[in-house]
């Protein structure tokens, strides 16, 4: 049988019908020798990308920070080439009990102004703390004080001893109310458990002499918190749970290290996939 010929060689209809393989067959095959340059060129990015985020960040987290990067690719094949390569964050394993500080009514206990409203568009408006204990060799502890501001989910202060003591909270809140006096807008409210440290005459005397509204949860009513339990279930599974324990300087610099990336590298989805640092920081809202 002849070819037809054309300026450029044969027609590729013809070609294919004398090898015997029909012409959906071969775009399939073309399509799928595509796909493997596309996906090797992927598994190498999404692999660096695993690796830079401290193994954090599960597909969708991935898929925003190759966008980020200018690349288009929908999250299930994200998922799909994550599946292959087996990148999985895995740290969910050990778990901790959770510090309780009550210790009965020692003072007056301040209404929950809060009421689990837990967004606000006014940065310093809205500010959550609570303790929370870690386990470290040898029978150490290590206690855990963040004030953590609902604008943007930013730690913006915190304290962390080998013990629970008052310092542990009046250090943090010193910091924070230096950076009210700086720079909000709007009166402050800062939300807490009813644990002894927020009941102390010297928090609540320092919260008044400085108009900043204290606000409690109710006894025993963790979802009052949430946005803080929140916090502290992120920080314990990404850097804590799953890992061997450490002494209480190494565990120390750990979180330290973490706040920090935690403001302002790991991107959060309500903030449109930047950082707390970042989201405040930007253009918009620094001229707002």
């Amino acid at each position: 049988m002849a070819f037809e010929l054309k300026e450029d060689g044969f027609r590729l209809k013809d070609i294919l019908l004398v090898v015997g393989i029909p012409e959906a067959t071969y775009h399939y095959h073309v399509g799928n020798f595509d796909r493997e340059d596309s996906d090797s060129e992927f598994k190498k990015i999404i692999t660096e990308l695993f690796k830079k985020f401290h193994e954090r960040y599960g597909y969708k987290r991935i898929t925003k920070e190759l966008k980020k990067l200018g690349h288009s690719i929908n999250h299930k094949k994200v998922y799909r080439i994550m599946r292959e390569l087996g990148l999985k964050c895995v740290k969910f394993m050990r778990k901790s009990r959770k510090y309780n500080s009550y210790k009965g009514k020692v003072g007056r206990i301040a209404k929950n102004r809060l009421s689990r409203r837990f967004s606000t568009p006014i940065p310093l408006q809205k500010l959550v703390t609570d303790i929370t204990e870690f386990k470290c060799l040898d029978e150490e502890k290590l206690y855990l004080n963040p004030i953590l501001d609902l604008y943007n989910g930013e730690i913006i202060a915190f304290e962390i001893k080998k013990r629970p003591t008052l310092d542990l909270v009046m250090e943090p809140l010193k910091e924070t109310i230096e950076i009210i006096n700086n720079h909000a807008t709007y009166r402050t409210t800062i939300h807490s458990d009813q644990g002894w440290h927020y009941q102390h005459s010297q928090w609540v005397k320092t919260l008044k002499e400085n108009k900043v509204f204290q606000s409690m949860s109710r006894k025993a009513t963790c979802a009052d918190n949430a946005s803080m339990e929140n916090f502290f279930g992120i920080l314990k599974q990404e850097m804590y749970y799953g890992e061997e324990l450490v002494n209480y300087e190494e565990l120390k610099r750990r979180i330290e290290e973490y706040i920090y990336w935690y403001n302002h590298v790991r991107s959060k989805g309500k903030l449109a996939g930047l950082s707390p640092v970042e989201y405040r920081t930007q253009p918009s809202q620094s001229a707002a």
